[in-house]
């Protein structure tokens, strides 16, 4: 993610349950849990086990695919869904739960028979019929309709589906997926997709992956697309507006689509024709570009504030420029092909994004790392650079603060220093390999980089990533 001028820190809220606990008699208790539904058998848990966003995910099965049909009018804002999940119970489930807000669910089965299923909060908790096994494939269809609303995050910011003058912005970090679609909203779980997006005649619904193909008749259109390679549900797009469209392949084969607010696309046409080369030295330094396509959506969405790396095409609330452009690509790797286990782990997108963009106007006639490195280091110990360690924001209220970006990308810069530049890129190639379409932590990280670089790092990862406070001068 990316936003106008230096990233801010941008605020989302937790949901948490209230649990209440009573004492009752043994005997009490266990007919009050013969009778409970709920309680029939092994359910699946409401979170991921997320310390910052308890809620967000699901446990008890995996999502191997989403094959969403959206019908939206951007004058009504009225949306209509029917999401069909394909997914592998990891345990014995008599109850499980999707992550789903606001929205009204008109039907749902399961393995194509109606299932039982009730709203808390952002929780829908489906029971199905039958006891779903261990290791059971399973399909759970919903069908719902209504106006979705974006999350509002403490500092304002939206997150979400958010509608636009001429249909929506669509981006969806940390939580913003629940809002359009039932999820495993958690990056813990990525899947593949199919989107079936259908708008008025001119309008263009842009979704991620590859576009097979598009069809008018009786006043709309039907797009069809396909994100083949797993996804988490928070870099899922189906963003609508009135769009020019530029569609071509670069010289490596990757199927590039441009959508184009009118309004941007006298400031964007000159950033967006540098993205196969911005893509092309990437993939030099990264190791090779990791899906079938790309492109970018830009938007005029000014009540937005931020970019997202919408994993294939990033989205853009307005004309980027040519940093923003670098640093949405490099999340191509860092972010959405390596995924995160934890929130807390966010530096490990937006730090190395940063540095992505350090690296790449260095290498091209603008300032050098060390000099971005030093501007900010000359900042007082009391600015908001230091108010805590990038890899332990301490909040999710933290995970797009200053700290996360800027400081993330200061470590690796640090990084470098210390082991030198061919063992550094060596340490990024390495990392988006052995990672690739999964997850990593920082922990992995530290070890891979002591394991290639055959240096004691410790010092360096505790001082710039671990402990809060400006550290001392090197």
């Amino acid at each position: 993610m990316a936003h106008s001028g230096q990233p801010p820190a941008r605020r989302t809220t937790v949901l948490s349950r209230t649990a209440v606990a009573a004492t009752v008699p043994v005997a009490l208790a266990a007919l009050l849990a013969a009778a409970s539904p709920a309680a029939a058998g092994p359910v699946g848990t409401a979170g991921a086990g997320d310390p910052y966003f308890p809620l967000a995910g699901n446990g008890g099965y995996h999502v191997h695919h989403y094959d969403l049909t959206l019908r939206y009018d951007p004058g009504s804002r009225h949306l209509d869904g029917r999401a069909v999940l394909t997914a592998r119970a990891t345990r014995t489930l008599s109850r499980f739960d999707l992550d789903f807000s606001g929205l009204n669910v008109t039907g749902l089965t399961v393995d194509g028979t109606p299932a039982r299923f009730r709203r808390e909060g952002q929780e829908l908790v489906v029971t199905p019929r039958r006891t779903l096994h261990r290791g059971h494939t399973f399909r759970v269809t919903v069908t719902y309709s209504g106006t979705p609303r974006p999350v509002t995050d403490p500092d304002g910011s939206l997150d979400g589906w958010i509608p636009t003058d001429d249909g929506a912005f669509v981006a969806g970090e940390p939580q913003g997926a629940m809002t359009w679609f039932p999820a495993n909203n958690h990056p813990l779980d990525k899947a593949s997709y199919d989107f079936t997006l259908t708008v008025p005649a001119g309008r263009t619904a842009v979704a991620n992956g590859v576009l097979l193909g598009s069809r008018t008749a009786h006043g709309r259109t039907t797009f069809r697309w396909r994100q083949s390679e797993p996804m988490a549900a928070y870099l899922a797009t189906a963003t609508i507006g009135t769009f020019q469209v530029k569609q071509y392949t670069t010289r490596s084969g990757i199927k590039v689509y441009d959508a184009v607010d009118p309004r941007e696309a006298n400031a964007a046409a000159p950033v967006l024709g540098k993205l196969p080369s911005v893509l092309e030295w990437e993939s030099r330094l990264f190791g090779p570009y990791p899906w079938r396509a790309a492109g970018s959506i830009v938007d005029h969405a000014p009540d937005v504030g931020y970019a997202l790396e919408t994993q294939t095409r990033p989205v853009y609330d307005s004309a980027p420029d040519l940093a923003t452009l670098v640093h949405e690509s490099a999340h191509q790797w860092f972010g959405d092909s390596v995924s995160l286990t934890t929130w807390k782990d966010i530096w490990l997108n937006e730090g190395f994004a940063t540095y992505a963009e350090w690296l790449y106007a260095e290498q091209h006639g603008g300032r050098s790392a060390q000099a971005a490195f030093d501007e900010l280091y000359a900042l007082p110990a009391d600015d908001e650079l230091w108010e805590f360690p990038p890899a332990d924001p301490g909040s999710g209220a933290n995970i797009f603060g200053t700290p996360v970006y800027a400081r993330g990308a200061m470590t690796l810069h640090q990084l470098r220093r210390a082991v030198g530049d061919r063992a550094f890129l060596r340490i990024l190639r390495a990392w988006a390999d052995a990672h690739r379409h999964g997850h990593g932590t920082t922990a992995q990280f530290e070890r891979l980089a002591e394991r290639i670089s055959g240096r004691q790092l410790d010092t360096l990862f505790r001082t710039w990533l671990h402990t809060p406070g400006k550290p001392p001068a090197a």
